[in-house]
């Protein structure tokens, strides 16, 4: 397939910086406190200065009234791009496709990417039930709402139609548990066998203890810049190689068992001129593991359906084959609002620039990272990719 006019390769474009604020799994302090301070890391580690900074795009759903226009004020910059992009777990990515076209057409020069959100005690729980409210007329015809609920259909419809059991999602929990314990910021810290998954308590039939994120606190960024001025300032970068996005895919379907990605995934692979099989990890969001299934199989790595046995046949850890959510993901680190969706473009910027903080992928030369934001918990969905490459 040929790249369409509208999505022409992004030459010359790299992602620096990469800068995780640690998770708490409580904060007293606000979401502008986690921003400012991801947004400090990243001059700190580029060498930049607070007026270098001409693009700024902010993903948060706890900022209150506040949006990134506010931020500018409160934080002393004055850039000239500006974006504000509060889709959850497609945050990240379509943060960095708005951001690289900012920077390739010259409307901005550095390109702050930052997401971070707060969690005080029951804040998500009604941030939660704000979102239902929101996605009443889509979820009233099944008499539920929020995720645990909505997720809970998604993944029992996936495993009777296609016969994963709950063991295959338990593999993903725990092989990503294994990658965490290497990974200094993730807050599950323990390690978790399959047994252990498979007897914790049910929150949702089928979706178990396990299935389930832990709302928490924290800030990821990174900086979008031309690969020159990456080398002029002695950054390690990665280079941008494709993105896709697409919203409110198959809205045909019954029961959701797919997003975006198929739309597009094409598309994906032949602006970086490689396939599925050449690349070396993946970084999904995985709000619950039903979902990362999924995406595997939209992505390509196997048709659809196949996803259980293509869990099955890897060991999805960092040391092995198919290295999966390289930190740990969200269901081990944490889930930091708008934050996870930035969690797995960050780790990938680390693991192709030599600069894991857990367990390296050995000779990792490219990755592909995931978003998907089910805003709506139902057909109001955004479904990104992008893939990443090295520089020798």
């Amino acid at each position: 397939m040929t790249p369409s006019a509208s999505r022409m390769p992004y030459d010359g474009i790299v992602v620096a910086a990469p800068v995780t604020i640690p998770y708490r799994r409580y904060s007293i302090n606000s979401a502008h406190w986690w921003i400012g301070r991801a947004i400090r890391g990243v001059l700190e580690r580029s060498g930049l200065r607070s007026r270098d900074l001409d693009g700024l795009s902010v993903s948060s759903f706890t900022l209150g009234a506040d949006t990134a226009v506010g931020l500018t004020q409160h934080f002393g910059l004055s850039p000239r791009w500006l974006d504000h992009v509060p889709l959850g777990g497609a945050s990240g990515i379509v943060a960095l496709r708005r951001a690289s076209r900012a920077v390739q057409c010259g409307d901005a020069e550095f390109v702050v990417c930052v997401a971070g959100d707060t969690n005080q005690v029951d804040s998500f729980r009604a941030m939660i039930s704000t979102f239902s409210r929101f996605a009443q007329d889509a979820v009233y015809p099944y008499g539920s709402g929020g995720p645990n609920a909505s997720f809970a259909m998604i993944m029992r419809n996936y495993m009777q139609r296609y016969g994963p059991t709950r063991a295959d999602f338990g593999k993903i929990a725990v092989a990503q548990r294994a990658n965490a314990l290497s990974f200094p910021y993730a807050l599950m810290k323990q390690p978790l066998t399959l047994e252990a998954y498979l007897a914790s308590r049910p929150i949702a039939e089928p979706i178990h203890l396990f299935d389930c994120v832990m709302p928490c606190a924290g800030a990821e960024a990174f900086l979008v810049c031309r690969d020159d001025r990456a080398r002029d300032l002695g950054l390690p970068a990665a280079r941008l190689l494709s993105t896709i996005e697409r919203y409110n895919a198959f809205a045909e379907d019954a029961i959701q068992e797919r997003g975006g990605w198929p739309v597009d995934v094409g598309e994906l692979y032949a602006m970086a001129g490689i396939g599925p099989e050449q690349v070396d990890f993946l970084e999904t969001y995985d709000d619950y593991p039903v979902i990362s299934m999924i995406q595997m199989e939209d992505l390509g790595f196997c048709a659809k359906g196949e996803g259980a046995a293509f869990v099955r046949g890897h060991t999805l850890t960092n040391d092995g084959s198919f290295p999966h959510n390289t930190s740990g993901g969200q269901l081990s680190v944490g889930q930091a609002g708008c934050a996870g969706g930035y969690l797995g473009l960050v780790e990938a910027v680390r693991q192709l620039t030599g600069a894991a903080l857990g367990t390296p992928v050995p000779e990792a030369r490219i990755g592909l990272v995931s978003g998907f934001g089910m805003i709506t918990y139902d057909r109001g969905l955004a479904s990104g990719a992008a893939l990443l490459a090295g520089i020798d």
